[in-house]
This record gives structure tokens, sequence and C-alpha cells, in this order.
């Protein structure tokens, strides 16, 4: 007897907005990933850059990955960002992260992207929530731009962090 076909996990469909396509990461994707990994800029609020051995195993596993989103810009296919939605793993809520090549900053890409990955994930889960370093001023202004709220204040790896919150409509 034959062996039925694996179930596949849906991809969610990309998500779109003005300026910006979130879809899952490709091949062709890894070298500006990977810099999203290893850029002391990128990672000065995120525990410096990642270990080589470290981008490697990441590098194998981040092509595809379903809670994953390369940030593409329309006008030239360039990825600029990385968004992620996934459970948070400390209180079963969904978390957003997100990181930009430095060159994109200030532009909006981030609030665009990252307001789009959130409103997308409330319309299934009750809520998101953010986490980042008390001093990353610039994280948490964007995280208030795109309505999230501060929820708690703790110490985590050694240094003060912000965890934000934005509820769905209705869902309190």
């Amino acid at each position: 007897m034959p062996t039925p076909p694996a179930p596949s996990v849906p991809v969610p469909a990309p998500l779109v907005t003005e300026r910006l396509v979130l879809r899952p990461v490709r091949t062709r994707d890894v070298p500006a990933v990977t810099r999203l990994w290893t850029d002391p800029e990128v990672r000065r609020h995120l525990g410096g850059p990642v270990a080589d051995a470290v981008v490697r195993i990441r590098q194998r596993r981040i092509v595809g990955a379903s809670q994953c989103r390369a940030v593409e810009r329309t006008r030239d296919g360039a990825v600029i960002g990385l968004v992620t939605v996934e459970p948070d793993g400390r209180g079963g809520e969904t978390e957003v992260s997100y990181q930009f090549l430095p060159e994109y900053w200030g532009q909006g890409y981030a609030r665009e992207a990252v307001a789009a990955a959130v409103a997308r994930a409330l319309e299934d889960v009750p809520s998101v929530v953010a986490v980042t370093q008390e001093a990353n001023v610039r994280s948490r202004r964007l995280l208030e731009a795109v309505g999230m709220a501060h929820a708690e204040s703790f110490v985590e790896w050694d240094a003060h962090q912000v965890l934000y919150r934005r509820t769905a409509p209705g869902k309190r």
C-alpha cells in the first residue's frame, strides 16, 4: 500500500503594503538575512552579532520557515528586513519581532511592515506582544506608532527590557 503524502503546512499568503511585500524567505534572500544576524548596528540591542556556527544553522532553517517573512521593497526587489510572528514562549501570546538593514532605517519601512504584520496577526489571535531593550528608543517609538502600548518592564539578558502589547478590537 502506498504511503499517503505528508500533510502540508499552509504557507500564509504574502502580505502586501503600499511599498513592501512580506513573504517567505527564499534562498536568494539568505545573504541579506545573514547581514541582519551579523551586523553590529542591527544587533546592538539584540545581544550582538550571532556566532558563525549559529548563523550556519539559521541559514539552513530560515528558507521557507512559516513564521519568518522577508521584507522586500516592491520598487526594486531589495530585501531590507525580516519580520517574525510566532508564539512568544513566555505566556502563550503571539510575538512580533523585526530587524532591518541600517541603510533602510528612518524611512518608515519598518513601521509599515510591522504594522501590517501585527494587523494580520490580530485577525487570528487576541493580542500581539513585542519585547525590546529599554535603551532601544527607535524600536520603542516604532511599537508605539503601530498602536502597541507599554505593558511591563523587566530585566533579562542583563538588560532592562520593555514588553509592548496590542489587543485585537473587542478581545480585551
